[in-house]
């Protein structure tokens, strides 16, 4: 009998020893399984353009390093036929990305209008990014008319002006004009000397084509309006003197026939005309092209024109300039972790370093010009100098969902007819004026 009882005692604490094994490899792998679970995915749209791709998949990688809980899918936008267009077909079948750059902000506009976007402004950690990337002044021109801010800018191309200072010179200029009735009584002498140049050979102040008016009448109105919005929300709001100040100069350019508007090869860097807006993708273009070209030798750069009696001080100019979103359609688990990578990334001036190194795209940074990071660069780059200065003064694009409609009407309205002599600035303002708030109703 106590053998039985023995034998029994020793099945039970085997079993007990078994049991406890057992529960142990069980929570083992409840926690592994916990661990893989905590892995978050996110998918980052990076623009179509080779170097921007470079840059993210860097970032992600290096992320993943220091955070292997938040996992960062790299990939290019689809064009079908354009970016837009695939971000528009992604969040028609459900299928947005997590994160996206290449976002303007009129598109953004668009995508605000349909709830497809996140509010940057209401997550923890947007303003850790604005104070830490040093971008105050930079993001106020980036706020909807809500009130709040769905787009960070990654980059500001702050437009700029070239001047062929060799010519300038040979006209008595040692350096540019900076008002309207300057820059004309530049032209005339110009054709006084020169009958065959131009001030500005630019056929696109014929077109209408929409995204034109960015590198022309925006320029030139940011300037004449000191940064003046000119849509706020649904409403025209405009600075009338400066929007007519603006194709006046426009209108007085064409009537001494300082404009040419038809098609030439390259008509500034051959000295055809002394004067063309100019963005940073251009030195690389003119390094291979044009080697004569140099900085403060043949050519200067500046900032745009302000009518006689302006402050030529702080002059403000149109921004080409782009940022990420996040997506709504993402859950609130992917969307705090696209903010954590954001803000990791921007936690570092070195990774803006790195940015502006691969795509010669200036940060969207107040301190570009003055931050230790950088000045070895521009040390090395010049001709980057004055974009890296003027980025905190540069205007981002309207942000209203009829942008391409609203663009249009400046040009068929106001640039077009006006530069072609047919009618005069003020009632291509008024025209226009007229054709935009119907647009807007």
């Amino acid at each position: 009998m106590k053998k039985i009882a023995k034998s029994i005692l020793i099945l039970l604490l085997v079993a007990s020893l078994l049991a406890g094994c057992g529960t142990s490899t069980s929570q083992k792998n409840e926690a592994s399984q916990t661990t893989k679970e905590k892995v978050v995915t996110i998918d980052f749209w990076a623009a179509p353009n080779p170097p921007q791709q470079t840059f993210w998949k860097q970032m992600a990688e290096e992320y993943a390093k220091v955070n292997p809980n938040i996992k960062v899918n790299v990939s290019p936008m689809p064009e079908s036929p354009t970016s837009e267009a695939g971000i528009q077909a992604a969040l028609a079948g459900g299928n947005a990305p997590t994160i996206s750059e290449n976002i303007s902000r009129g598109f953004a506009a668009q995508l605000v209008d349909s709830k497809a976007l996140v509010p940057l402004d209401t997550m923890d950690g947007w303003n850790d990014i604005i104070k830490t990337r040093n971008m105050g002044n930079t993001i106020q021109a980036w706020e909807f008319a809500d009130g709040h801010q769905y787009v960070l800018p990654i980059y500001s191309n702050a437009m700029l002006f070239a001047w062929r200072i060799d010519i300038l010179k040979q006209l008595g200029y040692n350096e540019p004009p900076k008002t309207y009735s300057q820059i004309i009584e530049l032209g005339k002498k110009l054709k006084e000397k020169y009958p065959d140049k131009y001030l500005w050979a630019n056929p696109d102040l014929i077109d209408s084509t929409w995204w034109k008016r960015w590198f022309d009448f925006f320029m030139l109105y940011d300037a004449a309006s000191n940064g003046n919005k000119f849509i706020e929300g649904n409403n025209f709001v405009a600075d009338d003197k400066a929007g007519v100040a603006t194709l006046k100069f426009l209108e007085d350019m064409a009537k001494n026939k300082l404009i040419l508007t038809q098609k030439a090869t390259d008509p500034f860097e051959t000295g055809i005309s002394v004067w063309t807006t100019i963005g940073p993708w251009t030195f690389n273009t003119w390094k291979d092209k044009y080697p004569e070209l140099k900085l403060n030798e043949t050519y200067v750069l500046a900032l745009p024109p302000v009518p006689d009696g302006m402050s030529t001080d702080n002059v403000k100019t149109f921004a080409d300039t782009k940022g990420l979103v996040i997506y709504a359609q993402s859950s609130p688990e992917k969307q705090k972790a696209a903010m954590e990578f954001i803000k990791w990334v921007y936690s570092n001036p070195e990774n803006d370093m790195k940015w502006f190194e691969i795509t010669n795209l200036p940060p969207a940074r107040d301190d570009v010009n003055t931050n230790e990071q950088f000045k070895n660069y521009l040390k090395d780059h010049p001709e980057l100098q004055l974009y890296a200065e003027s980025i905190p003064n540069a205007i981002p694009p309207i942000d209203n969902a009829k942008f391409n409609d609203i663009q249009t009407l400046i040009g068929q309205k106001a640039v077009n007819p006006v530069v072609a002599g047919q009618v005069d600035a003020q009632k291509a303002w008024d025209d226009m004026k007229k054709a935009i708030q119907g647009v807007l109703k």
